[in-house]
């Protein structure tokens, strides 16, 4: 199946206790379609950046297989910005910068080569672009996944509410799955999300692992606890990137496959915390992504005699 991804194409530039980098290859889709092509499944980008973005960028993206007709340069615009910096913990960051530059009018356009994709996953941009995309799809897609957080909630909340009811599959992280429903209770978040639309609720923990909710049914993972985490920036992109693209690889989209993509997508996710940026991303092999996922099963595997 096709995955059409729709997400920032960036630049970041991070400091964490390890170290700090200048401008680097950053944005959800970035991560997304890297994490798919890994696993090679057809992937195709629907962003926009500024006459600023390198070329080489766009190189490596094609290079891997990823389809970036629908990537618009703007070539007096500059490419959307961020800069944080992460706490001893790694769990929260101080934003530095954020300049929205070209992404502040994006009008995303589908290239006719990714109307037909069968799974849209949908990054965190304004609920509103997100909508705007469903809207211009010939085809509704078999399978749309969303990324969204609390910042639409606080402002774009009646128009996200449009979009969670036409999705699928919607990925939010604790903090966020309480803010919507209002309630503590991640079992019960779960059952109020359910309620907005979504038929799959995946509720992100962080270094705590994932959970994953559907009619009554709960499963939860651990994050596989790692040697050395450099920069957890886009490790949630990446998680969502390996979870659409194991399911795109299946072809199916029941409770065990989706049991499956989640663990696919942290293990794929665990990678990416290794280095800045994408770095680490680029180098993984699908060969490097089964031995990881062999770890999984070690550390989650296991059998009780009562």
């Amino acid at each position: 199946m096709k995955l059409l991804v729709v997400g920032s194409v960036a630049f970041d530039a991070i400091e964490t206790p390890f170290g700090k980098t200048d401008k680097i290859l950053g944005g959800a889709a970035t991560y997304i379609s890297i994490a798919s092509s890994i696993l090679g499944v057809e992937s195709g980008i629907v962003s926009v950046v500024g006459g600023d973005f390198p070329q080489s960028d766009l190189d490596m993206l094609s290079g891997r297989g990823v389809n970036i007709e629908g990537i618009e340069i703007v070539k007096e615009g500059k490419t959307f910005f961020w800069s944080g910096k992460y706490h001893n913990d790694l769990n929260s960051r101080d934003t530095l910068v954020t300049e929205v530059n070209v992404l502040e009018n994006f009008d995303p356009k589908i290239p006719e080569s990714m109307q037909d994709a069968e799974i849209l996953l949908l990054g965190n941009l304004h609920p509103g672009v997100q909508l705007s995309v469903l809207e211009k799809m010939k085809n509704r897609p078999k399978l749309v996944i969303l990324d969204t957080m609390n910042f639409w909630m606080d402002s774009a909340l009646d128009i996200l509410m449009q979009m969670i009811a036409k999705t699928d599959v919607i990925t939010i992280n604790d903090e966020e799955a309480r803010q919507l429903s209002g309630e503590y209770s991640l079992v019960k978040a779960a059952k109020k999300i359910h309620e907005m639309g979504p038929k799959y609720v995946i509720i992100k923990k962080g270094e705590h692992g994932a959970l994953l909710f559907h009619d009554g049914k709960i499963f939860a993972i651990p994050a596989l606890p790692l040697e050395e985490v450099f920069d957890p920036t886009g490790a949630g992109d990446t998680f969502a990137g390996g979870f659409a693209s194991y399911l795109a690889k299946k072809g199916s989209f029941t409770f065990d496959n989706m049991k499956a993509a989640l663990i696919v997508g942290s293990a794929m996710a665990s990678f990416t915390v290794e280095k800045f940026g994408t770095q680490r991303l680029e180098e993984v092999t699908e060969s490097d992504m089964m031995e990881r996922i062999n770890s999984f099963k070690e550390l989650t595997t296991f059998e009780v005699e009562v």
